[in-house]
């Protein structure tokens, strides 16, 4: 989608349109260019990549919950070197920034993976999945301690050339000092918010409907929380906030922004409309016609509270 009302950028990463698609919900990106253009997208953030290939949880890993999805796919994916090497390749065509997704279970295999990034071309940035648990550290989420997403925060720092994004866990009783500990640590940028854990029982078998037990609640159903915790984290940051959670329309993507985010990502609303971060950035730029708006940017940090 390209018009000047929409062209933006982050982390001086030029974007034609501030709607990214999410992490976890679209693949590699190769696998939806025979049914949308990739170029028409903001941006691409690939699914999570790890030092090893991981296979996943068990089944059944997705539910739909009412206004939204639940899941706990695991993780699963190929690991950053068969992704340097065998998807990567695939979006050298790319017109748009692709973003490699990165998470791990101690501070060691972030870096890994940074570092294995760092010497492949064709990734624009890095955004940092936090909310995996620190396994030398008793299973405690990195995004559940400040200190501890700080450490993991710098350490990426410091083998990272390219524009770093931190993904920030809701999970947390006040979202302030985990931004300002994203950014104080070196993030370029953050983004929010991740899924929230939740559990969904099948009253008959008395059994959760996810195999794994817990799942990840996002879609429709999150938006109001993950738009409050967005407009709280932009007043607690000063570099930019990208935010995620329900955005299934222009307007929502429009909401975002006036709490504060540059950007969104579109992750649920893909699975009923693959090109939906096409479309909602199609309805974004009417949005911003009908209301006199000549750039996005405008829209930024415009909310006004009571």
């Amino acid at each position: 989608m390209t018009s000047s009302r929409l062209a933006t950028s982050l982390c001086g990463i030029p974007l034609k349109n501030p709607v990214i698609a999410a992490s976890g919900t679209f693949g590699y990106g190769s696998e939806f260019a025979p049914i949308l253009d990739l170029n028409a997208l903001g941006g691409i953030v690939v699914k999570g990549l790890s030092r090893e290939p991981i296979q996943g949880n068990r089944e059944p890993r997705i539910w739909e919950a009412e206004a939204g999805m639940m899941n706990s796919i695991g993780l699963q994916n190929v690991g950053v070197r068969a992704f340097v090497a065998e998807k990567l390749p695939l979006l050298a065509g790319a017109q748009t920034p692709i973003f490699a997704n990165v998470f791990g279970y101690a501070i060691e295999d972030y870096v890994e993976v940074a570092r294995v990034l760092e010497d492949a071309e064709g990734v624009a940035g890095y955004e940092l999945n936090v909310s995996c648990p620190n396994t030398k550290k008793g299973g405690i989420a990195f995004a559940a301690d400040p200190l501890m997403l700080a450490e993991v925060v710098s350490a990426v720092r410091a083998v990272a050339k390219r524009p770093l994004i931190v993904k920030l866990s809701p999970n947390v009783t006040n979202i302030k000092p985990f931004a300002a500990a994203a950014e104080q640590a070196g993030a370029d940028a953050i983004s929010l918010v991740n899924t929230f854990v939740s559990l969904a029982i099948n009253a008959r078998t008395r059994k959760p409907r996810i195999g794994n037990g817990f799942g990840g609640l996002s879609g429709p159903a999150i938006k109001p929380i993950a738009l409050r915790m967005v407009y709280e984290a932009a007043g607690a940051v000063k570099i930019p906030v990208v935010g995620i959670g329900g955005v299934a329309k222009g307007e929502d993507a429009a909401e975002y922004l006036i709490a504060g985010a540059s950007a969104v990502e579109v992750g649920t609303a893909t699975f009923w409309d693959p090109a939906s971060p096409i479309r909602i950035a199609r309805e974004l730029d009417r949005f911003c016609r009908d209301e006199r708006i000549a750039n996005v940017a405008e829209l930024v940090g415009t909310l006004e509270m009571p």
